[in-house]
């Protein structure tokens, strides 16, 4: 009998004398090639992840070195990913960390950072995957992603904020007609004097939601930087990695880690993926998306918001007059084409930029008129 699984049998077996009670430990594996920091610096985390967490049996996939875990032996990273994925199937593991792997379209990843302001933890959705090829379909479904792992990590009602760039504004109203429709989602505040959903970076070094929803892109580049600050960047050691991969339809439990990951991130990412397990991310997400598709997300997903670009190519400017007015909560994507839409009515508008985003310049005589179509034109 394996030395390991005989030490794990005795131990639960002082458990049951000692408490009166079977505990079983959650099983995570962790593939230990690919780092761009060697070998050891993985197994140097799941040894840490394994010395501070005595309800966690982590096991090694790859190269074992002079370690004492179990390691299942591979010797590419893409053997370790096929050996991963074989033994989460086979439910030998109960979850996985690794790198470099690539998740099916429709899947991305949650991360789980430590914002430097307060020492607060948040959520960050998502940062490595693609959730939908169009841009604001994906921050939609990396929200409800967002939502998912917070739940699943015992936060009842997660607060969602959703990050200023480009197609928040868009995302912002699909996700109010989905809460309109019965779908339980809680709107964070920014901390900025001025409030609302569309949350700056202030709001994202302070925590001032759980879960803090952006695209893919730009979510990668925000886990890289708040995780290596206090490195120069080319060394990993603050946060919990790059989070599972969610996805409808999705189940295993595969968390990512950087390259560039040092031995503390390995080890928060195992302990991360052993609160997952423990808190039945599986059954949350099944149950999130049940709930979705019975108040018909997807077809509100697939209804393109009809820009009036096409109709509107040709349309003259009026004359040009003083604009002292500014209207704002525009998405940048649909800027140009809400100045287009105030022209064919008549009315002189400009674009800019404010500190909070884009605004639409009117007149004080046009302001009235201008929101009335604004607000017609973007339900």
């Amino acid at each position: 009998m394996d030395r390991n699984l005989m030490a794990d049998i005795l131990e639960q077996v002082a458990d049951f004398l000692e408490k009166g009670e079977y505990r079983k430990k959650v099983r995570v594996g962790i593939t230990t090639l690919g780092s761009e920091h060697g070998t050891e610096e993985i197994i140097r985390g799941a040894e840490l992840a394994q010395k501070l967490y005595d309800d966690v049996e982590v096991v090694l996939i790859g190269a074992k070195g002079n370690s004492s875990l179990h390691c299942y032996e591979a010797e590419t990273l893409e053997g370790c990913h096929c050996l991963m994925e074989e033994l989460l199937d086979k439910h030998e593991i109960d979850a996985c960390v690794t790198m470099h792997y690539n998740f099916p379209l429709g899947v991305s990843t949650v991360g789980r950072l430590i914002t430097p302001a307060k020492g607060k933890e948040i959520l960050l959705a998502t940062t490595t995957g693609t959730a939908a090829a169009d841009r604001v379909e994906a921050m939609v479904k990396n929200a409800v992603y967002g939502n998912i792992v917070a739940k699943a990590l015992g936060i009842k009602e997660p607060t969602v904020g959703i990050l200023n760039v480009d197609g928040a504004r868009q995302v912002e109203r699909v996700l109010n007609q989905l809460k309109e429709r019965g779908y339980p989602i809680k709107f964070a505040q920014s901390l900025r004097e001025d409030g609302g959903v569309v949350m700056r970076g202030n709001d994202l070094l302070a925590a001032s939601c759980d879960v803090m929803v952006t695209d893919t892109l730009t979510g990668n580049l925000l886990v890289k930087i708040l995780s290596a600050f206090t490195t120069g960047g080319d060394y990993e050691s603050i946060g919990f990695g790059y989070g599972p991969g969610i996805g409808e339809g999705y189940d295993r439990i595969i968390m990512i880690l950087s390259r560039a990951s040092g031995a503390p991130v390995a080890a928060n990412a195992i302990k991360f993926a052993a609160d997952l397990v423990k808190g039945n991310l599986k059954e949350v997400a099944r149950a999130e998306f049940e709930m979705l598709n019975r108040i018909g997300w997807k077809d509100l997903l697939s209804k393109k918001e009809k820009a009036p670009a096409a109709e509107l190519q040709e349309v003259k400017m009026p004359d040009p007059k003083p604009v002292a007015e500014e209207i704002s909560g525009i998405d940048v994507l649909e800027l140009e084409d809400m100045v287009k839409l105030l022209w064919s009515h008549g009315i002189y508008a400009e674009s800019g930029m404010g500190c909070t985003g884009p605004v639409i310049r009117v007149s004080e005589e046009d302001l009235e008129e201008a929101m009335k179509l604004l607000q017609e034109a973007m339900q």
